[in-house]
């Protein structure tokens, strides 16, 4: 097993260590909305990509709605 010969510096660790912090994500405001959210992605909030209609909102908020109310069912 290959074994360092001398102790990594604090410098040489720091300098190899630079590029690993995170970063924030890039958040823009919705057209229709104004939500913020993820660049080049539909709006969760509308549904909207730019100036269409992507995504069924609506729907997809019923089926969670009443997913819960079955777990609830059953639980009681």
């Amino acid at each position: 097993m290959a074994v360092p010969k001398k102790k990594t510096s604090h410098r040489r660790t720091r300098q190899r260590r630079a590029h690993d912090s995170l970063n924030a994500p890039n958040l823009v405001a919705c057209k229709k909305c104004g939500e913020m959210g993820m660049p080049h992605r539909a709006c969760t909030t509308c549904g909207y990509y730019g100036d269409k209609k992507v995504l069924d909102v609506e729907s997809g908020l019923a089926k969670k709605l009443k997913k819960q109310d079955n777990k609830e069912d059953d639980k009681s």
